[in-house]
């Protein structure tokens, strides 16, 4: 038998347009991305994750605030965020925030920490990005002993120290859930395991398999380390559409105009059909036909020996009616199909 690989899918909040092309308000995106996930639960996703972000084409600012909304309206799925950028928050607020959602949902909410791809947050809330690097290290040290669920004794150098300290509400059974987003850096995957929270790999392009020097290294990290097993997780982006030839078609406007505005301010050149073609069919862009997603999806978590595989469904202005249909072939197609691939694989093999 394989081991029972978890499905999710996960989403900014991206800023999209209407039919007539006019682009919504971000409280309508909000209220689209709670029937997206209603939908997501309906057909079987295992999980749903919404990013934070502090910008004009994201509407998510509040992960905590959309999965409450999000739980009240679901019943099985996970709820996580996307991540949470756990830099520029305070890590006490952050555990009383999601234990909140964990009550609200019976045990199904998630945390994933990271530093995120953006750095508006910092100046927002009044943080120097020159502390980047220790900001991100004392706030994780302080979460992590926070997971242990009990009376809390800390010091670090950037707050006062805390002495038997005990966080409400908390957690009713076991610990939160808590993930460790990791963009390429060697060193949050020593971290990751050092504080026994698991991995998810943020691969946003090319090849998924240049990501296997890191998970070779979170493995002997917990070798050497004496640790249990870990789970990896894997975020990607990814649409899904009825034939591989419509999946691109319509993912392509978005998927442009989200790459080109973020090049705009990162000095990069203009996307182009040939690069967004080449994500696809050899890189880490999940789009096409129930079947061409299922088996690529199935092969990375294959190579990379994944535990959990999360696609990011949103792309830029892509409509909110496409992304339903995304969403249900996801959850209806793609999701068994992905199961059946890799449990004839591991039969296989046996």
């Amino acid at each position: 038998m394989s081991k029972t690989i978890e499905l999710g899918m996960d989403t900014f909040g991206d800023v999209t347009v209407d039919a007539d092309g006019r682009m919504l308000h971000q409280a309508q995106v909000i209220r689209n991305v709670l029937e997206e996930a209603v939908l997501a639960d309906e057909v079987g996703v295992d999980f749903i994750g919404v990013g934070e972000h502090h910008r004009a084409d994201f509407a998510i600012s509040a992960p905590e605030v959309m999965l409450a909304g999000i739980a009240t309206r679901t019943r099985r799925i996970k709820l996580g965020s996307a991540v949470t950028v756990l830099s520029s928050d305070d890590p006490i607020r952050v555990f009383e925030r999601f234990s909140t959602v964990n009550a609200l949902s019976n045990g199904r909410a998630e945390v994933i920490l990271g530093r995120g791809s953006f750095t508006e947050s910092f100046p927002l809330f009044g943080y120097e990005l020159s502390d980047y690097e220790v900001l991100f290290s004392e706030k994780l040290d302080l979460f992590a002993t926070l997971l242990n669920n009990g009376p809390v004794s800390w010091q670090g150098k950037l707050r006062p120290p805390l002495k038997d300290v005990t966080v409400h509400p908390q957690i009713e059974d076991g610990r939160l859930g808590a993930w460790i987003g990791v963009g390429g850096s060697p060193e949050s995957v020593i971290r990751s395991v050092q504080y026994q929270i698991p991995m998810t790999l943020a691969i946003i392009g090319g090849d998924p398999r240049r990501f296997l020097p890191f998970v070779d290294l979170y493995k002997r990290a917990q070798q050497q380390l004496g640790t249990e097993p870990m789970p990896l997780g894997v975020h990607s982006p990814g649409y899904v559409a009825d034939t591989d030839e419509q999946a691109r078609e319509e993912l392509w406007p978005g998927y442009k105009a989200m790459h080109d505005r973020i090049g705009r301010e990162r000095g990069w050149p203009p996307t182009t059909k040939e690069s967004f073609v080449n994500e696809i069919e050899r890189g880490s862009t999940y789009a096409g036909s129930p079947e061409t997603v299922a088996r690529k999806i199935a092969a990375t978590v294959g190579a990379l020996g994944a535990d959990r595989f999360d696609l990011k469904y949103s792309s830029g202005t892509t409509p909110h009616e496409k992304m339903m249909r995304s969403i249900e072939l996801y959850g209806t197609k793609v999701i068994p199909l992905v199961r059946e691939i890799l449990s004839q694989k591991s039969e296989a093999a046996a």
